[in-house]
């Protein structure tokens, strides 16, 4: 069989991701891997893509291999999956998988994008292995790496594979009316960081309603005219001072620029179901900051163009980004329908927060991802320095093992529970009890009104 693996790490040989493949390559020699280091050379790929066309066409199975980054895939393999897309590919009998190495931060979104895209270009794909960074060292990981091979094996043997999502018939994007600008505009920084082209129509008269019916102050910074070298290259230059190896100076007009606004907009058209390259070049760019939630309490909302109701998997990303920054989702407007009606109210919500200073409490996607965030940095705190002062801060490293008192107590309500005589003594008198706290601040509430 012949595997063609496209190494999506900005690394190339030295993805910690593609180690997975090479102990793969031996453990099975009888199967011809060859490896495309496909991001770290995506210039001169895409200058002369007719060989790399030929082993995708002639290849049994494709293997994505790649770091997760900021919810998805580095913002090359964006572009090189962009560029696939708009190639002549006609896949008929290949299947496609993929191996990611990560903390597990919205590992889930990263894999359905892939696998989105590949059934957008008829590739029979295979549910892939999502890695723990250092699963490969250790015995049990190495397994979970083998018997995966094995079940892509006896996938393609007996012709098994993913079935593609129902995808509802796409509208014809409904243009809102741009409205008469709300004056006096009051004293506010919004930015609306944007991808928009003059030939989106659509999109470009959602931000002009937007302005103008917001009643505050807001600015336009269009990612095409913001100078920005490359996507990341995860070598942790920035870990100890936040400061990028990079010399276009993105990280200080991130901070100057978009995170001292008092509020945040993201305006664009859907593109191979994400934001686009460009847009997730920006994204991993902010790792400048590292993991540090730098812009918690700022709102933050979404202008929208194209068919977001087929688009599931960006809409977890859209709100599990807001959830894990802290930051209120004042919503997302859309082009399907009513879009007049939407920007409307997403400027009603934005205001209120803004004025206000409303932040909505984390739900699973804010809680889940911070837990994962903050073990990682109190273990590599040596090397993340400016997250680990951050974290520390701010009160983020939340260890609930720390909370001795709640401990003791558990084990108290744990043996009266496997005490019969007692439990029967007691009755309902375990639930009295747990509702007394409740009750205390009811009754507080009481004596002030």
């Amino acid at each position: 069989m012949n595997v063609l693996v496209l190494n999506g790490s900005p690394k190339g040989e030295g993805s910690i991701t593609l180690q997975t493949i090479l102990y793969l390559q031996k453990l099975y020699p009888e199967h011809h891997f060859e490896i495309i280091h496909a991001v770290q050379r995506i210039k001169a790929l895409k200058k002369d893509f007719q060989k790399t066309k030929e082993k995708l066409l002639s290849a049994d199975l494709i293997l994505f291999s790649y770091p997760v980054y900021t919810f998805l895939a580095p913002s090359q393999l964006h572009e090189l999956i962009e560029f696939m897309k708009q190639q002549s590919l006609h896949f008929t009998h290949q299947y496609a998988t993929q191996i990611t190495t990560s903390k597990h931060f919205y590992d889930i979104t990263a894999h359905r994008y892939i696998e989105e895209n590949c059934q957008d270009m008829n590739l029979k794909f295979i549910k892939g292995l999502s890695a723990d960074m250092e699963d490969l060292v250790l015995p049990k990981g190495q397994k979970e790496a083998k018997e995966f091979f094995e079940y892509v094996l006896w996938c393609m043997k007996h012709q098994i594979s993913e079935s593609a999502p129902e995808i509802k018939p796409a509208n014809k994007p409904v243009l809102c009316s741009a409205s008469e600008s709300c004056l006096p505009k009051k004293e506010k920084n919004v930015v609306i960081v944007t991808d928009c082209t003059q030939d989106q129509f659509s999109l470009c008269a959602m931000i002009q309603r937007f302005q103008n019916k917001l009643p505050v102050h807001s600015r336009i910074v269009n990612l095409h005219q913001v100078r920005i070298d490359g996507g990341c290259l995860g070598c942790f230059g920035c870990a100890a001072d936040g400061k990028c190896i990079y010399k276009d100076h993105f990280d200080s007009f991130l901070r100057d620029t978009i995170q001292k606004s008092d509020a945040i907009i993201y305006a664009f058209t859907i593109q191979d179901h994400s934001m686009g390259s460009l847009f997730k070049r920006y994204d991993d760019r902010q790792f400048c900051n590292g993991h540090r939630t730098v812009t918690m309490g700022t709102p933050v909302g979404y202008l929208v163009s194209g068919n977001l109701s087929n688009e599931n998997n960006l809409k977890m990303v859209l709100e599990a980004r807001a959830q894990v920054g802290g930051n209120f989702l004042s919503g997302i407007a859309t082009d399907e329908s009513e879009p007049n009606q939407q920007i409307d109210e997403l400027v009603m919500k934005l205001h209120y927060a803004l004025e206000h200073h409303y932040v909505q409490p984390a739900n699973f996607y804010g809680v889940g991802g911070m837990k994962i965030f903050r073990d990682l940095i109190y273990q590599m705190q040596g090397m993340m320095k400016a997250d680990h002062q951050f974290f520390k801060s701010h009160g983020q490293y939340d260890f609930p093992q720390n909370n001795r008192f709640k401990i003791f107590a558990m084990y108290l309500i744990g043996f009266l529970m496997t005490n019969k005589k007692l439990k029967t003594k007691l009755g309902n008198k375990m639930t009295e009890g747990m509702l007394m706290p409740y009750k205390k601040v009811l009754d507080q509430l009481d004596k002030k009104l």
